[in-house]
């Protein structure tokens, strides 16, 4: 199980403030129902929890999804965040 967190995608977020991929791949504020329907759509099987919180901003409880994947914590965070550019327009 890979966890992502809304913050590892979002655009606005430094990479020590916890973005792991670039400006580029990554979405404006990324909400943990956008990654939902995101994972639905690509047909993951994955568990939501929304009562977490970032460790780097505990006080925020943004949530996570925890995923099954086989691959790299990037690919799966790159694939979501082209998934969600793709919902939004």
């Amino acid at each position: 199980m890979i966890a992502i967190w809304p913050q590892y995608l979002n655009k606005d977020l430094s990479l020590s403030e916890g973005r792991k991929i670039s400006i580029e791949e990554s979405v404006k504020n990324p909400s943990i129902n956008e990654i939902e329907r995101a994972l639905k759509r690509l047909g993951f099987t994955y568990n939501l929890e929304k009562d977490k919180a970032y460790p780097g901003k505990w006080y925020e409880k943004s949530g996570r999804v925890l995923v099954e994947w086989e691959g790299t914590k990037l690919d799966l965070i790159r694939e979501v965040s082209l998934k969600i550019k793709e919902l939004r327009n």
